[in-house]
């Protein structure tokens, strides 16, 4: 009797010690710099609005010109836009230039890899090459690219690089390109963190799961998909089936409705964890899908995966015509 009740009071001390190491903050981070990609809506506009509050000065990374003018409108003087597509080699080595010439000595404290698109989500057989590229580009090497040019002013600081990724680079649910990709920023983020760590720079990913953002809207999801629909060979669509698009449609439906988190305020609390902890974490798993299903899911056996997800799919007419 008497092992087990130590058992239990080393359990709880081990919790209660990992607690406490979770709350520890680096100290005198006022005036840090950070340079957040992908700013001109979701996670990465609200990150920038709430690191500039926190007195961060913040690079704010926007595709386009209304992002930025508008993000610029609404936060301090300190922040500072910057039009970014990271699908420009020329355009990342011009803005780590501008940054290097703004942070000079200091380094960068922070970089947080937002940037993303989502992509068309469908079944692979309705997909031709094009539709996996662009989501690669963006998300996967758009990411590598913008890490190796901001490396040198991370190391000076000895800061911290926040991979934005997915619950899908832990489960893929779906045919396209988006899944891909992040598996392989799963990949890169994990050799990333083994390769800085003597240098004493941290590497933390976020893998959030189904959010409502302009990146995941589903009634813009769903449209994208019923043009490749409209597109597709009738020997395909025979196999299908004339139903099967409108009965996957509902299918998809009921799932956002049970998944999709509408606040989303924790993952921007994961990145601040990231950049302010002592000991940040190696991964930020949120969102309640991500958590009690979709991480879950990830860790069985793939004929329990394979049985639970294609149950949210639409059954085939006639998968074997010709």
């Amino acid at each position: 009797m008497l092992f087990y009740i130590l058992i239990f009071l080393g359990v709880i001390f081990l919790w209660w010690h990992w607690r406490a190491r979770h709350k520890l903050k680096v100290t005198n981070l006022t005036g840090k710099y950070i340079f957040i990609t992908g700013c001109d809506t979701g996670f990465g506009n609200l990150a920038a609005k709430t690191f500039d509050k926190k007195g961060f000065r913040v690079f704010a990374g926007c595709l386009t010109e209304t992002g930025a003018k508008e993000l610029a409108a609404v936060t301090s003087k300190q922040l500072q836009t910057v039009l970014l597509d990271v699908r420009d080699p020329d355009n990342v080595k011009k803005v780590a230039a501008q940054i290097k010439t703004e942070v000079q000595s200091e380094g960068l404290w922070g970089l947080v890899n937002n940037a993303g698109i989502m992509g068309l989500l469908a079944p692979t057989d309705w997909l031709d090459i094009e539709h996996f590229r662009e989501p690669i580009e963006v998300n996967l090497i758009g990411l590598i690219n913008v890490t190796i040019n901001m490396l040198p002013l991370i190391k000076k600081a000895k800061g911290r690089v926040v991979n934005v990724s997915s619950i899908g680079g832990r489960l893929a649910f779906s045919g396209g390109g988006y899944f891909p990709s992040k598996f392989g920023v799963e990949a890169f983020n994990d050799s990333l963190r083994r390769d800085m760590k003597a240098f004493g720079v941290k590497v933390s990913c976020i893998e959030p799961g189904l959010f409502r953002t302009a990146l995941s809207n589903p009634a813009k999801i769903m449209k994208e998909k019923e043009v490749i629909w409209n597109q597709l060979p009738p020997s395909i669509k025979k196999q299908y089936g004339d139903e099967y698009f409108q009965k996957d449609a509902a299918k998809k439906e009921k799932l956002s409705r049970i998944c999709l988190n509408t606040d989303i305020s924790p993952v921007v609390q994961c990145i601040e964890h990231a950049l302010t902890s002592l000991h940040p974490r190696t991964h930020y798993i949120t969102g309640r899908d991500a958590k009690f299903f979709w991480n879950p899911l990830s860790k069985m056996p793939a004929a329990v995966q394979d049985f639970l997800l294609l149950r949210n799919r639409a059954e085939l007419a006639a998968p074997h015509a010709e």
